[in-house]
């Protein structure tokens, strides 16, 4: 890395895009990604989809059961 960097020529916002959208990365433990894969290749779905379609399905789930008053 330099010392200094000369920025006299860069232009501001450049590069920005305020359209462009971002996602974030998620990382399965070994054990759910290799159980996931081989669900898709036998499904013959992408692993994307599938754990789309999983999660979708999980928080309809989730939302089906009333909160508990404690």
């Amino acid at each position: 890395m330099k010392k200094e960097y000369d920025f006299s020529k860069g232009e501001r916002g450049e590069f920005y895009h305020p359209e462009a959208e971002f996602i974030f990365p998620v990382y399965l433990e070994p054990d759910v990604d290799d159980y996931m894969n081989q669900l898709a290749k036998e499904r013959g779905l992408d692993v994307q989809a599938l754990v789309n379609e999983w999660l979708r399905a999980n928080i309809k789930l989730f939302n089906s059961v009333p909160e508990r008053v404690s």
